[in-house]
């Protein structure tokens, strides 16, 4: 079975950090790219970050561009988002989430509907 597990998340002050992680089984690891995404309440999905094991090709939105890291440990099958700088506006669930790879433009890396499968979701709220 396919199966994304998130983790990492938890209460942080602002301007503190936390680091996801997604744990990835199931399926051909360097097949897929892994994408990080948020959901606030009332506010739609929002992709922030993808990654691709096989070629290392990154992407940001712009509003965690200089704030949030993407990495990929491939021998463990799991990609991490170092999210530093942390804004009470990035309190939301995040969700990893997995796609194929053949998907190499930003606009694919960070629309949720061309995702396959997807995690249950870590909770990260910001105080101020």
């Amino acid at each position: 079975d396919v199966q994304l597990q998130a983790s990492g998340g938890g209460l942080v002050q602002a301007g503190g950090s936390l680091r996801l992680s997604c744990a990835a089984s199931g399926f051909r690891f360097d097949e897929y790219a892994i994408g990080w995404f948020r959901q606030a309440p009332g506010k739609e999905r929002e992709g922030l970050s993808s990654i691709s094991s096989s070629d290392g090709s990154t992407y940001y939105a712009d509003s965690v561009k200089g704030r949030y890291t993407i990495s990929s440990d491939n021998a463990k099958n799991t990609v991490y988002l170092q999210m530093n700088s942390l804004k009470p506006e990035d309190t939301a669930v995040y969700y990893c989430a997995a796609l194929k790879a053949y998907y190499r433009s930003s606009y694919h890396r960070l629309s949720a509907p061309f995702y396959d499968y997807w995690g249950q979701g870590t909770q990260v709220t910001v105080s101020s």
